[in-house]
């Protein structure tokens, strides 16, 4: 459904566009013959496409790999890429209205260019796209294909009119957004992440449905960029995962920024009157209407599995889930995997990247790479940033496990408030009685940066004791990591150790 807003979406394509398609689906390609047997086919160039046909052909494999829109999937075309560009240009017009913070003067006159704000993205996209171009791919040994990929069976598939047998197969076909069933939405129109980055004019005024990371981050740069933003979630919380301090310090900097978030809040209907979105709320039972100008959907994914005949390849599927694996990201066919968002509960493209090269181990060099023994990190870019790891206090009381946390307020950081970036926190869980590091949560403009060296402590089983031990670059905002760890070595200084050291100094001091 082609959203049908009040605002323009680019239809002509510019120099950057022309260079982007060029890489990602080149409109001369013509696919190559088969060769008699892949030992991997893989279906679907995103993330886990990409890095499964790059590690197998690496490792000496002879490598299809099909793709049937755009190489790169959703993180270079509608995702990471192009909305984190948007999110650095809205903080650059943040940060000059909140220039007297810095000791500086507020410019006389801000002006958004939001046509130059989207040149930007498309600018750095293409650039990017280069990366992911299918004359690289073809460079590293691996045949593209482009077209609709069909099983046919449970060794075979077909690719528009040829033929592909395969020793193994991988699936990485990812996810699309999920448009709600809200009566009337697809009628009035609605901005998804796969459209909302050709827009070449800002909303007025923006309905974002959902409190997730994609909607809240996305709210908040269109906010900074001069829209009137709404944000409706049906919940009593916003980014529901997350510990609830950490919600609540970006509901204060929502606040500060301008944003309405309605809580506890449905959508019920959606019409059209005189050129404007017309859209009925309900909060108990408390009902108004608003209008609005464009309307931003992000309410999670749905698994691309439709059209693959997955029934004829022997692959068990779920519409709603995606496709069934086990742990070692093996499908009902045992020479069939799948990777990334098609199969995963965490759908970023970290996860996607290392799930597709377990599978090229798993697959191809009979290893026995779990899924499960992963650590995998996750931040909401939205400013300040939320980032964790590992597991949260309500997860570990689950699991009986006991817990000690150690919490550092970014307003004791020198660099933090130096930056004028105090508000957050580092929080770092360990077992009790040890210093067994089993989760973290960061809050603070580079968190997602921050979240990084929790998790190297994690993957490697290095302990807070030891991270006490690492010099951290003064001054840093990333020092914080380092007082979590002190704050720790202060808890081993019992009484009683206390009383030793003090007889000792006492007995052994000139």
């Amino acid at each position: 459904m082609p959203p049908q807003n009040n605002v323009p979406i680019a239809t002509l394509q510019d120099a950057y566009e022309h260079a982007r398609l060029a890489n990602v689906h080149p409109a001369a390609w013509q696919n190559p013959k088969p060769a008699d047997c892949y030992q991997l086919v893989i279906v679907g160039a995103g993330p886990a496409g990409i890095a499964a046909a790059e590690t197998a052909a690496a490792l000496g494999a002879r490598v299809a790999l099909i793709e049937r829109h755009l190489i790169g999937g959703t993180c270079l075309n509608t995702g990471c890429v192009p909305s984190k560009t948007l999110i650095r240009t809205s903080r650059l017009y943040a940060d000059m209205r909140n220039a007297t913070h810095y000791g500086a003067q507020i410019p006389d006159d801000i002006r958004v260019d939001f046509a130059a704000v989207m040149e930007r993205v498309r600018r750095i996209r293409s650039h990017l796209s280069r990366g992911d171009s299918a004359r690289r791919l073809t460079a590293l040994g691996v045949d593209v294909f482009f077209g609709n990929a069909c099983f046919t069976g449970t060794d075979v598939l077909t690719v528009n009119d040829k033929t592909l047998h395969f020793k193994k197969a991988v699936i990485a076909t990812g996810a699309r957004p999920h448009i709600p069933s809200i009566p009337g939405l697809r009628e009035a129109g609605c901005l998804t992440n796969a459209d909302v980055f050709k827009l070449t004019e800002l909303p007025r005024r923006l309905l974002v449905i959902g409190g997730g990371p994609l909607g809240c981050e996305l709210a908040q740069a269109f906010c900074r960029f001069g829209a009137q933003v709404t944000i409706v979630q049906d919940m009593p919380l916003f980014l529901g995962k997350e510990e609830r301090d950490a919600a609540q310090i970006l509901s204060d900097a929502f606040e500060r920024d301008g944003i309405e978030v309605r809580l506890n809040t449905d959508v019920v209907a959606i019409r059209v009157e005189n050129g404007q979105k017309l859209v009925d709320l309900v909060s108990d039972d408390y009902r108004n209407t608003i209008a609005v100008d464009a309307i931003l959907t992000g309410v999670g994914r749905t698994p691309n599995v439709e059209g693959l005949n997955l029934e004829a390849a022997g692959v068990d599927y779920a519409a709603g889930d995606g496709i069934r694996v086990d742990d070692f990201l093996c499908t009902s066919n045992p020479h069939i995997y799948a990777a990334g968002d098609v199969c995963l509960t965490y759908q970023y493209t970290d996860t996607a990247t290392v799930s597709a090269r377990i599978v090229v181990q798993n697959a191809l060099f009979h290893g026995r790479e779990r899924l499960s023994a992963l650590v995998i990190p996750w931040c909401t870019f939205t400013d300040p940033e939320i980032a964790h790891v590992g597991l949260y206090v309500r997860e570990a009381n689950r699991q009986h496990i006991p817990v000690k946390t150690f919490t550092i307020p970014m307003h004791d950081i020198d660099r933090a408030v130096t930056d004028s970036e105090d508000g957050g926190f580092v929080k770092i869980h360990v077992r009790e009685r040890t210093d067994q590091i089993l989760g973290a949560t960061i809050v603070a403009r580079h968190a997602g940066d921050m979240i990084n060296e929790i998790t190297l402590a994690m993957v490697a089983g290095i302990g807070l004791r030891t991270l006490a031990r690492v010099i951290h670059a003064y001054p840093t905002q990333a020092e914080a990591i380092r007082q979590a760890a002190d704050a720790y070595n202060r808890t081993r200084l019992t009484p009683r150790i206390q009383s030793r050291l003090r007889r000792w100094l006492i007995r052994n001091t000139p």
